[in-house]
């Protein structure tokens, strides 16, 4: 019996699967890691990403201009080496997010392009494992699908702050029910793309004030009021400015690869509300469920449900937004041990990957994305559902 108890616990040691999964994800996150931290310092590839500019506007901040000024955003931006065919690009994350990217404003481009990649690396190594631990640290190597997870290392590639949600939402996962003020705190990270967490923010709201988590809700409060006066000391015109330029923005002429934008350009183009009807259901929808559950009510199950969500009617959502279903993703591979799940969620982030090296990343082309992670998550947790229902009942 010792022996085969062995020997079972050596195949599952060196299962083929797992070894495959660990060592082609581990390659993918190196080299990805590698190329961001090499790169800038060797070539003006900085300036193409969308890093240029969250730097421009830290160049901004430090010198006292304006990070809504079309003129002077323009002549940092090329000096920095955005091709010229683009046109200016402004910061579009509320003003609150203005303390986060003033630092780079001390830094030369290059310099800032690095330390800005190994940020966005320890967010996305920090929140893996965060949710590693919160899953009592599985005897499995699957953890490391997070870590090569297509839109996350797409989120690196280009530099977006979609990452920062990631460990916002980690850490939430992680301290709302043993240090709730810094898991409200940490939602100041979700709040830096607000648009992405629209059923889920909701629900949050209402499970605040039922269950009077108000130590959560200080720490939420108190991050984003430090934040809101740290950008008025920045830039006391920042709100003003910032609400000009959005009004002027064309962002709604413009193709976003999520369902919300391919429902309005479908149905009636110059509808903007359109764009947000399938939040607003999402929204509703997501009040039910809540109130469904509310006696047995989780965040690191029922919550992660309302991420992927969230995610998929976002009324703005791009490809590398869509790193914030990771939680849910792990908790799916975890609860569920069907060894199909994995293989799956392997191959649907390498050949997303495998995409955006060929295709744009407008490309209409992503619209599976967001679909796919939620039905492969409702396909794993009632997976998860069945393999409980099935096993055995220990006796006392």
């Amino acid at each position: 019996m010792a022996a085969n108890s062995e020997l079972l616990a050596e195949r599952k040691r060196y299962d083929p699967v797992e070894m495959s999964i660990s060592v082609v994800s581990g390659l993918a996150l190196a080299f990805t890691a590698l190329f961001l931290c090499v790169v800038p310092l060797t070539a003006s590839f900085a300036g193409t990403r969308d890093f240029v500019v969250f730097w421009a506007t830290g160049q901004q901040l430090v010198h006292h201009g304006d990070p809504y000024d079309a003129g002077a955003m323009r002549r940092i931006e090329l000096s920095a080496g955005l091709p010229p065919k683009y046109p200016v690009l402004f910061m579009r994350n509320p003003p609150w997010a203005l303390p986060l990217v003033s630092p780079l404003g001390l830094v030369g481009v290059r310099i800032g392009a690095l330390l800005w990649s190994l940020a966005l690396l320890g967010c996305l190594l920090v929140s893996v494992r965060i949710l590693w631990d919160l899953a009592d640290r599985p005897e499995n190597q699957f953890h490391w699908l997070g870590y090569s997870f297509g839109p996350a290392l797409l989120c690196l590639f280009i530099g977006q702050t979609s990452l920062f949600a990631l460990l916002g939402l980690a850490l939430f996962l992680r301290f709302h029910d043993t240090r709730p003020f810094v898991a409200g705190a940490s939602l100041w990270l979700c709040a830096l793309k607000p648009h992405l967490f629209l059923p889920f923010g909701l629900v949050l709201v209402v499970w605040v004030f039922a269950t009077r988590s108000y130590k959560l809700l200080a720490g939420a409060v108190l991050a984003m009021s430090a934040s809101c006066g740290i950008a008025w000391l920045l830039d006391p015109s920042s709100w003003i400015s910032y609400l000009r330029m959005m009004r002027g923005s064309t962002v709604e002429k413009e193709f976003i690869p999520c369902l919300s934008d391919a429902f309005r350009l479908w149905f009636e183009p110059r509808s903007i509300w359109l764009q947000y009807l399938p939040a607003t259901i999402a929204c509703a929808w997501a009040l039910v469920y809540y109130w469904n559950h509310r006696d047995r009510w989780d965040w690191n199950s029922h919550g992660n449900l309302l991420v992927v969500v969230s995610v998929t009617v976002a009324p703005y959502c791009w490809l590398y937004d869509q790193c914030l279903v990771i939680p849910a993703l792990l908790q799916g591979i975890y609860g569920a041990r069907a060894r199909l799940l994995p293989a799956l969620l392997a191959m649907a982030s390498v050949a997303l990957y495998a995409q955006f090296c060929m295709v744009n990343v407008t490309s209409a082309l992503y619209l599976w994305a967001a679909p796919a992670w939620l039905a492969w998550y409702l396909y794993a947790r009632a997976a998860a559902g069945k393999e409980d229902m099935l096993t055995p009942a220990i006796p006392s």
